[in-house]
């Protein structure tokens, strides 16, 4: 059993940056992959970034590659999304959510999510 809370969300202007955390219980996080994804409203949720369980591998949404970056802290228990270079369209609740095996952009395959944490970007 995993229990992931996310934080570090908030209001930032076109262009700023953001970093989200996602806080995980449980002695045996190292064993996880870790993904991010996002519900703007009215869509359905969305992959942004993938990471697996010792931090070397790494996937990325298209329309978040160069801007956005996944990385792992195993010894803190947490999972982080630098966000720079933030756009209007990057405004939506975002999740982390973990799961056995390898990363994946399937929000179905991951068995473990976070309750979300809102990013507002104002143009």
């Amino acid at each position: 059993q995993v229990q992931l809370v996310e934080s570090g969300g908030g209001l930032v202007q076109a262009g700023g940056s953001l970093r989200l955390s996602c806080a995980a219980s449980g002695r045996t996080f190292s064993r996880y992959a870790m993904g991010w994804f996002r519900q703007a409203p009215g869509k359905e949720r969305e992959f942004v970034a993938a990471i697996n369980w010792s931090g070397d591998s790494t996937d990325y949404a298209d329309s978040v590659k160069g801007r956005f970056t996944v990385s792992r802290d195993n010894a803190r228990n947490t999972v982080y999304l630098q966000m720079n270079s933030l756009q209007p369209e990057d405004t939506a609740v975002y999740y982390c959510a973990a799961k056995s095996g390898v990363p994946a952009s399937n929000t179905y395959v991951y068995a473990y999510w976070g309750q979300g944490t809102q990013v507002t970007v104002s143009s």
